[in-house]
This record gives structure tokens, C-alpha cells and sequence, in this order.
């Protein structure tokens, strides 16, 4: 099974990490994405015409949704990462949905930031902020009923699917600060077993106090 990766870019990421967490060996292939724009080359144009990455190739299959690929991963290997019921397959489907806007907006303003990609910076970092209090007002709703994740008390393709680019919001300058129920989260998701790192995103907690969600918050 082959990947066609950057190693800084969050949506590549998600699928190493869906990978490792499900113990599938991915044959990377380097792209050349910063400053050589070899996703927009005839190589990989001819693979996906759309010019983005990652892509993933199995046998006859190729893929070029990174939400497609988690659940083809899970699917395949840890169908458990799914949702075992119903309702929770039905959360998973909307918070992978929900994922496309992180992308969208914080990995929009993450790219000015980092890569003088053009954009309009307040908007993104507005509509980050935005889609960062609906996730924690899910994440604190979810802690009312006694579950650590977005769809069930387990992790699921959906923590997996939102978690890059919320843990590298700060680089396109939107803090996390404000958002204990999102920090909760995160490092629940660096303390599970085979958890990879990227650039950026790290196995060891931050030196700070565990985030504590307030009554007001709930």
C-alpha cells in the first residue's frame, strides 16, 4: 500500500497515523510538495487530477480523500475505529464532514502563516475559531455523557480525522488556550498505544497542568 506524502502536511499525516494505530505498513513516496510543487506535476496529476495529496494506492484502488482512506484503513484492519453502533457510525460520518472545515479554515491560515499561501487571514483564523468552539462544545457534551472521544467513550476514524490540524491551529496563529475540553482531547489521543508524531505534534505532553473543564463550561 503506497502513500504519496508530505511529511508537514496535516492531512498526510492522519492517514501515517490512522496507519499506525491500526498496524498497517504504508510504503511512503515522498512528494516534493514546499517549494517544489510536485503535486501539481503531470505525475501526480495524472493520479489526482484535483493537484492535492496525499493519495493512496492499493492494488487496483486509489483514493484521494483522506477521510476515505481512514475509513478504507479501519475498515480493512480495525473496524472497531468505525463505531460499533449505529448512532456512533452516524457520528463519525458528521464529525469526518466537520473535518474538511478544519481543513478549510485552520489549515487555510495555517498555509498563509507557514507558507505565504494568499488568503485572507482573518477570515480563516474567524471561521477557525469558530469551528474550534462547536468542537468543544461537542467534546464537552460528549464528557457529559461519560466519553472521552467525538462518536464514542473509544477513539474512532473521526478523532483521527479532526485532531491534525486542531493540534496545529497555533501555527496559523489561533490559540488553543481557550478550549480545555480540546486539550483534553488531544492528549488522549498522543497517549494511545503506537500514536506517531509529525513535526509539530508531539508524544509528550506540554508542561502545563492538566486543562480542567469548569462547571461554567459544561
Amino acid at each position: 500500500m503506497k502513500l504519496y506524502d508530505y511529511i508537514l502536511s496535516p492531512s498526510c499525516y492522519k492517514v501515517r497515523l490512522m496507519a499506525a494505530l491500526a498496524g498497517v505498513r504504508l510504503d511512503l513516496r515522498p512528494v516534493d510538495f514546499h517549494p517544489g510543487g510536485e503535486h501539481r506535476g503531470p505525475e501526480l496529476l495524472a493520479l489526482n487530477p484535483a493537484g492535492s495529496i496525499p493519495i493512496l494506492e492499493d492494488a487496483d484502488l486509489l483514493l484521494t480523500e483522506s477521510s476515505a482512506m481512514l475509513v478504507y484503513l479501519a475498515a480493512n484492519n480495525a473496524p472497531e475505529w468505525l463505531g460499533s453502533t449505529a448512532e456512533e457510525a452516524a457520528r463519525v460520518q458528521q464529525w469526518l464532514s466537520f473535518s474538511h472545515r478544519l481543513t478549510a479554515n485552520l489549515g487555510g491560515a495555517r498555509l498563509h502563516e507557514m507558507l505565504h499561501r494568499p488568503g485572507d487571514i482573518a477570515l480563516l483564523q474567524t471561521q477557525g475559531t469558530a469551528a474550534l468552539r462547536e468542537l468543544e462544545a461537542g467534546l464537552v457534551e460528549q464528557n457529559l455523557r461519560g466519553k472521552s472521544f467525538l462518536a464514542s467513550a473509544r477513539p474512532t476514524v473521526a478523532d483521527i480525522g479532526c485532531f491534525p490540524y486542531v493540534a496545529l491551529a497555533p501555527d496559523g496563529g489561533v490559540s488553543l488556550d481557550p478550549y480545555p475540553a480540546i486539550r483534553l482531547w488531544s492528549r488522549a489521543i498522543r497517549a494511545l498505544d503506537a500514536f506517531i508524531e509529525m513535526p509539530g505534534i508531539h508524544r509528550l505532553h506540554e508542561l502545563k497542568p492538566e486543562p480542567q473543564i469548569a462547571p461554567e463550561d459544561e
